[in-house]
């Protein structure tokens, strides 16, 4: 098993050809989210990554190993939800309050200009399609935000949003249109 105990952000600073000549390895945020694991690369070799504690693997990172090749990293498609603002009546300040909300519980979010991205939870998703939000789940990689104090992670393992302190509300007046998601109350429009 070929040890790495090395990694260089988004390959920074390697010449495009070394790059191409790296072996790569596929790993969803589960794997990406630990700074130790075991993967197989392009190659079939086995790896031990061993990074230093609460360092997060990204998509596009080189991992260098102990006989110096190195290995490009990959986000892999996984199950999330995709989050966008109703293309109706929706603003940028929706996804904003939805980030906000999300924070709150403590949840790994991808953010990006015109979406959100999160790992599947059906009580969250009620809860952004009561806020007007478009909620899809789709297979897709997913890079969620690193802490504010320098990108690193928690390896705990589970999200402290499932632990019996999210609660679903059925309101009873909302329903499903054309598009798959809910509005909640006080949405009279028709797609």
């Amino acid at each position: 098993m070929l040890s790495i105990q090395k990694l260089i952000p988004q390959g920074k600073g390697l010449a495009r050809v070394l790059l191409q000549r790296a072996t790569t390895i596929e790993l969803d945020w589960d794997v990406r989210q630990k700074s130790r694991f075991a993967a197989t690369d392009s190659q079939g070799r086995e790896l031990a990554i061993f990074l230093p504690r609460g360092q997060a693997v990204r998509g596009g990172d080189v991992l260098i190993a102990e006989d110096g090749s190195m290995v490009r990293v990959i986000a892999a498609p996984q199950k999330v939800l995709h989050i966008t603002t109703c293309p109706a009546h929706g603003t940028p300040f929706d996804l904003m309050r939805a980030a906000y909300h999300l924070g709150n519980r403590h949840v790994p979010i991808e953010l990006q200009p015109d979406h959100l991205k999160i790992e599947p939870d059906h009580v969250l998703a009620d809860m952004l399609r009561s806020m007007h939000l478009t909620v899809v789940e789709a297979d897709m990689a997913f890079e969620p935000e690193g802490g504010a104090y320098g990108g690193h992670v928690t390896n705990d393992g589970h999200s402290h949003h499932a632990h019996g302190n999210a609660h679903k509300h059925d309101h009873g007046h909302s329903h499903d249109d054309e598009h798959g998601h809910v509005h909640g109350p006080g949405c009279n429009h028709a797609h």
